[in-house]
C-alpha cells in the first residue's frame, strides 16, 4: 500500500510505508532508551494515529501498552535532570497526543484504563510544574473518560476538585482555561440533578457555588472575545442550571400535600395578615371558609374556594407557586403592595396577582428553554445569567412587577389579560436581546419600553410591511430582485475565497482536530489542509491539497452526506445534522466532508458551492439578505414619495385628443 492516502474528516494522511510497517517500525522507536529518537517516533505516532488502518496495526501491536508504560513509569528516570525535564515535557506531550488518537477509533474502551495510568493522568492536573501543553491533554483525556462510566466520573470528580479546575480558569492561556472548562461542563452532564441540586456537592449549582464565582464573570467581560467554544460551554452552564426547575415545573399540585397547602396559605397571610390575624380566631368555620376564599379571590386565584386547582396545570406546575412565595418573602412590600392595590379597584380592572404569576412562570420557562435537552452547538447565554443568585426566581419578583406597570398603562380589563400577558412576553424578549450585563440593567431596560414604546416599534414594523404591499411596489422589487442576487452571490464567493476553520468529526470531542479550506481568488480551485491550533488564516500556499471546481459533481447536505449515514446506528444529533455537508467530486465520487463550525457559516458555503455549481442558493440565509437588501434598496429609490400615497393601479391612460395637428398657428397672434 505504498503512498497510500485515505480522506479523513476533510484531510489526507499520507503513509510512505504500509501501516503494519510503519506501526512496526514505531513500536520499536518508543522502546528506545535514546531520548532523541524516542520523542521523534512518539511525535510521529501522534500525527500517523490518525489513520484508522495504522492505529489498528498499532493496536494490534500492544501498542498502548508501551504508551501506558511510558506514562506510569517510563518517565522517572528522566525527570532527574533538568535538560530531561524538557524531553519529559515534550515526549509526555506527544504520547497524551497519540494515545488521544488511538482512543478516537473507538477499538479500545475508556474503562480499561489502569489504575496507575488515571492516577497519573490526574497528577498531570494537579500539579502546578507540569508543561501547559501535557496539563491540556490530561484534561481533554480526563474530559473524554468522565461520559463513558459511572465509575470513572465518580472517579475524576473526587481526584480533580472544583477548587483546582477553577484554578486553571484563571490562567491566561486562552487554551488551558478552554480545557478546564470543557472537562467542568462533561462533568457537570455526567452528574445527576441531585448532585447539581445538592448545597456542598462539589457541583453543586445551587447557593451559587459556580454560577456566582467571580471567575466566570472574568471571563465573561474580559477584553478579549469570547471563543465559540466557551460561549457554547456558558451555554451549557445556563442550561443545566436553568433545568434544575424542569422538576418543580412539570409537578402538579397535590392538594393533600401538606407542605404545599402551607406554602399556599403563606401567600394570603403575608397579604391579608392585619386585616384577618385578630378577629379570625372569634369566626366559625363556615365564617373562616368564607373569609379565606374572599381573599384568595382578591390574590387573583380563579378558583378561590379551593386554589390548588388552579396550581394543577404543569407546567408551570409548583414552579408558579414557589416564584410567588419567593416574591413574597423576599420583597415583602412590593408583594403587598401589588395585591392591596388590585383589590381596592373596581373589579374589571383588576390584575389578577395569582393568574399573572402562573402565567409569567410559564412565559419564562418558555424563553429560556427550561426542560429543554442542551444543543450541542447553541452559544447564546445571558451574560446577566452568571453571578446572580436564584436567577429564575429574581426574574420573575422583575417581571411579575413589569406585569402590574403594563396592565395599568393599558388601563386593561379581565377580558385583555391574554393581550396583557403577550404585552410582556414581548418586552422581555425584546430587552433580553439586548444582552443586558446585569439584573439591574435588565429591570431598567425593560420598564423603560413601556406599552407605548411597544406600540410605536409595532407600528414602524407594521408600516414598513404595508409599505412593501403596494403593487407598484411589489413590481420594482421583482425588477431588482436579479441584480441584489447577484450581488449576494459575489459576497458568498468572497466568502469562500477568505476560507474557513473547521471543526473534524468526532464523536466524543469538539476540540483540537482543525482544517481550513478556501477558495482560490480565480474561483477554479478549492484548497484545503490541516492547520495548527491558533493559526486562523494560513495563506493559501499552506494548504496542500485541492480539488478543481470542474471536478465538483454534487453538494450533499444533513442526512444524505456519508459521514451522517455511518453515524445512523446511533443516535444522531440534529443539530450537527444541521451543519453537516459534503463535496462529491472526481469520476471515483470522493467526497470531502465538512461541519460547518455555525449554521452562519453553513449557509454562507452551501450558497457558495451551489453558485460554483452553478445552482440557486437554497438556504434561509439568502432569503434573510434579500429581503434586508431588498428593504434598503426600495427605501432609498421611494425616498422622494415620502408621505404621498401610492396607488395599487396606475391611472388611467387618457383619451386620444380630437386630431394630431399639433402646429402652432402665429397668424392669429401676428394680426
Amino acid at each position: 500500500l505504498q503512498n497510500r492516502g485515505e480522506i479523513k474528516n476533510g484531510s489526507i494522511l499520507r503513509l510512505t510505508t504500509s501501516p503494519d510497517q510503519e506501526a512496526e517500525r514505531l513500536y520499536s522507536g518508543i522502546q528506545s532508551n535514546n531520548s532523541d529518537v524516542k520523542t521523534d517516533s512518539l511525535k510521529k505516532l501522534a500525527n500517523l494515529s490518525q489513520d484508522v488502518t495504522f492505529a489498528q496495526e498499532f493496536i494490534n501491536r500492544n501498542g498502548l501498552k508501551q504508551i501506558f508504560y511510558i506514562v506510569e513509569e517510563g518517565n522517572e528516570q528522566l525527570e532527574k535532570t533538568l535538560v530531561a525535564r524538557y524531553y519529559t515535557g515534550e515526549m509526555i506531550a506527544h504520547t497524551l497526543k497519540a494515545f488521544m488518537e488511538l482512543m478516537e477509533h473507538d477499538f479500545v474502551s475508556w474503562e480499561t484504563l489502569s489504575a496507575a495510568f488515571i492516577k497519573k493522568i490526574v497528577s498531570y492536573v494537579n500539579m502546578n510544574t507540569v508543561d501547559v501543553s501535557v496539563q491540556q491533554l490530561s484534561l481533554s483525556i480526563l474530559e473524554n473518560m468522565v461520559p463513558t462510566s459511572r465509575l470513572l466520573f465518580e472517579l475524576v470528580k473526587k481526584e480533580v476538585t472544583l477548587d483546582r479546575l477553577l484554578t486553571h480558569l484563571q490562567v491566561t492561556n486562552a487554551q488551558l482555561q478552554l480545557k478546564a472548562m470543557a472537562l467542568l461542563i462533561a462533568l457537570l452532564l455526567a452528574a445527576t440533578d441531585a448532585e447539581r441540586r445538592v448545597r456542598g456537592s462539589s457541583l453543586s449549582m445551587a447557593g451559587g457555588n459556580l454560577l456566582t464565582h467571580g471567575l466566570l464573570q472574568n471571563i465573561i467581560h474580559s477584553s478579549e472575545p469570547l471563543g465559540d467554544e466557551m460561549a457554547h460551554y456558558l451555554y451549557v452552564l445556563q442550561s443545566v442550571s436553568l433545568n434544575l426547575c424542569e422538576r418543580r415545573m412539570r409537578t402538579s399540585m397535590d392538594p393533600y400535600s401538606q407542605e404545599q397547602r402551607e406554602l399556599l396559605q403563606s401567600l394570603r397571610q403575608t397579604a391579608f395578615e392585619s386585616e384577618s390575624e385578630a378577629p379570625a380566631s372569634n369566626f366559625s368555620t363556615e365564617r373562616r371558609r368564607s373569609l379565606c376564599a374572599k381573599e384568595f379571590r382578591k390574590l387573583g386565584f380563579m378558583n378561590n374556594s379551593n386554589p390548588a386547582e388552579d396550581l394543577r396545570r404543569a407546567p408551570p406546575g409548583l414552579l408558579a407557586l414557589d416564584n410567588m412565595v419567593y416574591f413574597s418573602r423576599h420583597t415583602p412590600n412590593a408583594y403587598s403592595r401589588f395585591v392591596l392595590e388590585n383589590s381596592s379597584r373596581e373589579d374589571k380592572h383588576e390584575c389578577p396577582f395569582a393568574r399573572s404569576s402562573i402565567q409569567l412562570t410559564l412565559i419564562l420557562c418558555e424563553i429560556l428553554h427550561v426542560g429543554e435537552p442542551c444543543s450541542e452547538t447553541a452559544q447564546a447565554f445571558y451574560p446577566m445569567f452568571f453571578g446572580q443568585d436564584h436567577f429564575f426566581e429574581e426574574l420573575f419578583c422583575i417581571c411579575i412587577q413589569l406585569v402590574n406597570k403594563t396592565w395599568k398603562e393599558m388601563r386593561a380589563t379581565q377580558e385583555d389579560f391574554d393581550k396583557v400577558l403577550q404585552v410582556v412576553r414581548e418586552q422581555i424578549t425584546r430587552t433580553l436581546s439586548l444582552k443586558p450585563t446585569s439584573l439591574e440593567l435588565f429591570k431598567t431596560r425593560v420598564n423603560a419600553l413601556n406599552y407605548s414604546e411597544i406600540l410605536k416599534l409595532r407600528q414602524t414594523e407594521r408600516l414598513h410591511q404595508e409599505e412593501t404591499l403596494a403593487v407598484p411596489v411589489l413590481e420594482l422589487r421583482e425588477r431588482l430582485k436579479p441584480e441584489l442576487l447577484e450581488l449576494i452571490q459575489q459576497q458568498r464567493l468572497l466568502h469562500l475565497c477568505k476560507g474557513t476553520l473547521f471543526r473534524k468529526i468526532s464523536s466524543r470531542r469538539r476540540q483540537d482536530k482543525l482544517w481550513y479550506c478556501r477558495l482560490s481568488p480565480n474561483h477554479k480551485v478549492l484548497h484545503y489542509g490541516d492547520v495548527e491550533e491558533g493559526v486562523h488564516s494560513p495563506p493559501i500556499e499552506s494548504l496542500p491539497e485541492k480539488i478543481p471546481v470542474v471536478d465538483m459533481k454534487m453538494l450533499l447536505m444533513g442526512k444524505e452526506c456519508p459521514h451522517m449515514k455511518e453515524k445512523s446506528s446511533g443516535k444522531q444529533n440534529k443539530d450537527v445534522l444541521e451543519l453537516a455537508f459534503s463535496i462529491v467530486y472526481d469520476v471515483e465520487e470522493y467526497c470531502l466532508n465538512f461541519i460547518a463550525p455555525t449554521r452562519y457559516e453553513f449557509c454562507l458555503w452551501t450558497d457558495g458551492l451551489n453558485v460554483l455549481l452553478g445552482k440557486e442558493m437554497m438556504s434561509e440565509r439568502t432569503q434573510t439578505d434579500l429581503d434586508v437588501l431588498l428593504s434598503m434598496e426600495l427605501k432609498l429609490r421611494l425616498l422622494d414619495l415620502e408621505n404621498i400615497s401610492i396607488p395599487d393601479t396606475p391611472p388611467p391612460v387618457p383619451k386620444p385628443p380630437s386630431n394630431l395637428n399639433f402646429c402652432y398657428d402665429f397668424s392669429h397672434t401676428e394680426q
